[in-house]
């Protein structure tokens, strides 16, 4: 799986690529992913030149990034190949709900995800009208900016790439899982009060414990 990420912030993703589950997935060729930033589809060397947001038309607040060094970017993710194997996805709030069945159903189609992040007001809405886009949402909230809602993407998509967690049980959504989970010591104590690990954990019948982790969720 590749993605393949059109901001203007590439470095906001570098914490959170570089730790962890991710970081692993990278090193051992799992996933990949590449950055374009508009400005880099602009022409000129000065900042001046590489600006690529403008006031939008018909007034209001903010500014808007402009289409034609989007449309770039995304057309140099495509790469000679086109839309083989390969989905925009447009971050809106008043997009598709993203979730789990979502994410398991892509991997499953494309081996390439172009995501889009917007800044500031947006970005033109002529970007989607070049290219097929799938607006997503992941939530009923507006953000600064779609790079939080790309690595949300990149994370949850990525568990459902063969290899990456190691242990295809670790997949949660997969089992039966449980919001409330314990591990050693079987007793803590804090302010004088004792806190123990429910019992049916330490039964060892896994009928009981699966029937418990049932209710809890």
């Amino acid at each position: 799986m590749t993605y393949h990420i059109i901001t203007l912030f590439p470095t906001a993703f570098d914490s959170y690529l570089n730790e962890s589950i991710l970081k692993r997935a990278i090193e051992d060729k799992k996933i990949k992913v590449k950055f374009y930033n508009p400005r880099d589809f602009t022409k000129g060397t000065s900042y001046a030149d590489r600006r690529v947001d403008d006031k939008p038309y018909g007034g209001g607040p903010g500014m808007v990034i402009e289409a034609l060094p989007v449309i770039k970017a995304i057309a140099k993710a495509m790469g000679k190949s086109g839309t083989k194997n390969k989905k925009v996805i447009w971050f809106t709030p008043s997009g598709k709900q993203f979730d789990t069945k979502y994410a398991k159903e892509t991997v499953k189609k494309y081996e390439d995800i172009i995501l889009v992040c917007g800044r500031y007001e947006g970005i033109d809405a002529r970007v989607k009208k070049a290219f097929k886009v799938e607006e997503i949402s992941i939530g009923p909230f507006v953000l600064t900016g779609g790079e939080l809602p790309a690595m949300m993407l990149i994370d949850c998509i990525s568990r459902q790439v063969e290899g990456v967690l190691g242990d295809i049980n670790s997949l949660e959504e997969s089992r039966i899982a449980c919001p409330d989970v314990y591990t050693r010591p079987e007793v803590i104590e804090y302010k004088g009060k004792k806190y123990k690990v429910p019992k049916v954990l330490l039964s060892g019948n896994h009928k009981l414990i699966d029937e418990w982790r049932e209710k809890q969720g």
